[in-house]
């Protein structure tokens, strides 16, 4: 029974609600949106497959290929010497090392090269080396380098059968939290809302890899387990922040069971939007911290966190709610689970 106009609700008019913001009237806008930052991160992540150079969807780090990281910080007083990332690499093709453990000797020629810290910091990425050829390398670079801070320096390595391993477990964990997820939706909710949870998570997750495909085209900006946790983080933030709009909606079901679902819908969004908007913002201030002041190790991983918040925030707010009444038959009436 429609309720009369004297009886409706605050926000309510004789003919059903007024919310002050209706996600479904730009459905379209953010359909677009979502579908050219989709459009945009397959087509980074294909220019990298097809880059010879790096051969994969995301450019990998060490983590996951195995190898050699050295990190040299210089002994400067003020600013450094000027110093251009490909007078490094030309001194690596220059250095002769001592054999290895099987008599083979490393190719430097495709060593990663990055200046940090304006200049203060290289970082060197190589193929496994062993401690004498790493001695060698940092004792090769020192005449282009200065003096270097003994407590700055860094070396860490990476067998290539670890690195795989990494690589394989974390796409594993990955699949099984999609998989776990679908299962809770499904059973708490339904099988509608487990499949737009699910686009959702791809969505965030998708974007997110194809900002970290094209700097890695671009800046030659590597992804390593950090970056993988991050994704993993990303996938829960975005499902609870959608499962609280799936509550509401379900609420409004059995409240506003006389309207049609796209006015359910927009009426349960502005309800939560507020609340998404805080949540977002207050989850991203530690990030923006770790991003201006946690320095070079945390800033890669805390951008990906602030990115897969920030959009994961855009799907629950625009792109689930707006597509459930295209999949939402009304003929087909629903029961509204309970908690």
């Amino acid at each position: 029974m429609v309720p009369s106009p004297s009886s409706s609700p605050a926000g309510t008019g004789p003919m059903g609600i007024h919310p002050r913001f209706r996600i479904n009237r730009h459905r379209v806008l953010c359909w677009w949106l979502s579908g050219l930052a989709c459009l945009l991160s397959l087509v980074g992540m294909g220019l990298c497959w097809l880059n010879p150079t790096i051969g994969a969807p995301l450019k990998p780090g060490l983590d996951f290929t195995g190898g050699t990281q050295i990190q040299l910080t210089r002994l400067c007083e003020g600013d450094c010497d000027a110093l251009q990332a490909q007078q490094l690499r030309d001194g690596l093709q220059k250095l002769t090392l001592p054999p290895g453990d099987k008599g083979a000797t490393p190719n430097l020629s495709g060593a990663s090269v990055q200046l940090l810290d304006k200049g203060q910091t290289a970082l060197l990425r190589l193929s496994a080396l062993t401690p004498d050829q790493t001695n060698a390398v940092v004792k090769g670079l020192e005449p282009l380098l200065g003096p270097l801070s003994t407590k700055g320096t860094q070396v860490d390595t990476i067998g290539p059968t670890l690195g795989s391993q990494l690589l394989s477990s974390s796409v594993q964990s990955l699949l099984v939290s999609f998989v776990f997820i679908a299962i809770y939706i499904t059973f708490r909710y339904d099988r509608i809302y487990a499949f737009l949870a699910l686009l959702c998570l791809a969505h965030d997750v998708l974007i997110t890899c194809g900002l970290f495909a094209w700097l890695g085209l671009i800046g030659g900006i590597e992804v390593d387990t950090l970056f993988a946790v991050s994704l993993l983080t990303v996938a829960g933030y975005s499902v609870t922040d959608t499962v609280v709009v799936f509550d509401r909606i379900r609420e409004k079901q059995a409240a506003l069971a006389h309207l049609p679902v796209t006015d359910q819908v927009d009426d349960a969004v502005a309800a939560t939007l507020t609340r998404s908007l805080y949540t977002s913002l207050t989850t991203s201030l530690p990030l923006l911290g770790l991003i201006f002041f946690g320095g070079s190790t945390l800033f890669w991983f805390a951008l990906a966190l602030a990115v897969g918040i920030g959009v994961g925030s855009w799907s629950s707010i625009a792109v689930a709610p707006t597509l459930l009444p295209l999949l939402w038959s009304p003929a087909k009436p629903r029961s509204v689970a309970t908690p």
